[in-house]
């Protein structure tokens, strides 16, 4: 009948199927290569790899762009602080590190196909390092960033309490209450005059604590990336 396919035509889709089935899922001797070890496998495990080096570069370079500019404005007027200041400069830096470590690792548990072109590498290891390099790469962007604008502020405030001048912009939120200096801020409650250097020690501990928590959140993403990229599943 009109509408209705033929037996040829059935047995064409049949055929077609098979092939299909066969080019997809078998070797190159014609046995049935592991459905848990295809070709696409591979590419999730170079997607990890590029993660965990870009985006911790990313997070790297955010970092030392935020706190490089205040550590350049606040030493026109402060130029002793520089040294002491540059330390969130350096750990934005080791974020990058971090990264390559990661990256590194992952590039090189990645196994290539056999001499007859069977592919061992494994979605399970795919995800795995998929997930290792997100864990990394992504912990080391936001770390990169919070170290970036606590190193920002916390560098303008050192300087601005060692030369008494305004270092935020007039027209910032941020600039409210740190416009002037007030007549009484270098007195203690009891009475007693506080140095300025005292002041700035305290603004530099406080800013070096918040640095230390902020780079945890990189090194966090660090562990747990190793400790994922240990799970591994070859196929024979």
């Amino acid at each position: 009948e009109r509408g209705r396919p033929t037996t040829k035509t059935m047995s064409n889709i049949t055929v077609f199927t098979n092939s299909t089935f066969y080019s997809n899922f078998t070797n190159s001797t014609g046995g049935l290569a592991h459905p848990l070890c295809p070709s696409w496998a591979v590419s999730l495990g170079y997607t990890g790899v590029a993660a965990a080096v870009c985006f911790s570069n990313f997070g790297s370079a955010w970092g030392t762009w935020k706190a490089g500019v205040s550590l350049v404005h606040t030493g026109i007027r402060h130029p002793k602080s520089i040294m002491k200041n540059v330390i969130p400069i350096v750990m934005a830096g080791v974020i990058g590190i971090y990264g390559l470590i990661v990256g590194v690792i992952l590039g090189q548990s990645i196994t290539k196909p056999t001499l007859a072109r069977d592919n061992t590498y494994s979605v399970y290891t795919g995800m795995a390092h998929l997930a290792s390099g997100l864990c990394c790469g992504l912990s080391g962007l936001v770390a990169g960033g919070c170290i970036g604008i606590v190193g920002d502020y916390g560098v303008r405030s050192v300087g601005y309490r060692a030369s008494a001048i305004t270092l935020f912009p007039a027209s910032a939120p941020e600039a409210e209450g740190y416009s002037n200096v007030p007549d009484n801020e270098d007195t203690a409650l009891d009475g007693e005059e506080i140095s300025g250097s005292d002041d700035q020690n305290k603004l530099f501990v406080g800013m070096l604590i918040m640095l230390i928590f902020s780079e945890a959140l990189a090194l966090y993403g660090l562990i747990m990336a190793l400790i994922v990229s240990q799970h591994l599943y070859t196929c024979a």
